[in-house]
């Protein structure tokens, strides 16, 4: 079977409203994917950084799948979360990436988005926080459903990848 190894880290978020901000995080692939060894989601730390607006967080990722074909190919989704001083958490944004195609470095940089709520909901959004959610986060990577959300861009979450490809070639895949 073809394998990928994905290594890397959750660098940072920027661009959003407030920059005390941890992420929760997930990889999904198709069906004919295997996880090998890694973790498929996590949640980075809380930063709350002092100076600048870009929140740090370093998180590392270490996947690595087998896969029969490259349909289904894996990708990267966030949720970027904000904890305000009294440590209640609101959700910032939803985004996702596709894990890059060819072996290497890659410097990956994630754009996010919100869901827009009703008027009235975006007053209340306003005076007491909160906001619209989606009630099933396979919205995020599959786009079927999504044309039909209005959303507001968000900031950026920044992704550093290493790709590692192996036995592609004995299938006659070139990527």
């Amino acid at each position: 079977m073809a394998e990928v190894h994905v290594i890397g880290q959750l660098v940072g978020g920027s661009g959003f409203p407030d920059n005390t901000l941890f992420c929760k995080w997930g990889i999904h692939a198709g069906s004919a994917w295997k996880l090998l060894a890694g973790l498929s989601g996590g949640q980075t730390q809380v930063d709350s950084p002092v100076l600048g607006e870009t929140s740090y967080w370093c998180h590392p990722i270490d996947v690595h799948f087998a896969t029969k074909g490259i349909q289904g190919w894996p990708k990267i989704h966030v949720q970027v979360w904000h904890q305000d001083t009294f440590g209640r958490q609101e959700l910032y944004a939803y985004g996702f990436v596709h894990v890059p195609t060819s072996p290497g470095h890659h410097v990956v940089q994630c754009v996010t988005w919100q869901p827009v709520g009703s008027f009235r909901e975006q007053v209340l959004q306003q005076i007491i926080g909160g906001g619209p959610q989606l009630r099933n986060p396979n919205v995020i990577y599959n786009g079927s459903d999504r044309y039909r959300l209005q959303t507001v861009a968000r900031g950026t979450v920044h992704l550093e990848l290493n790709i590692i490809l192996r036995n592609f070639e004995k299938f006659g895949v070139v990527l």
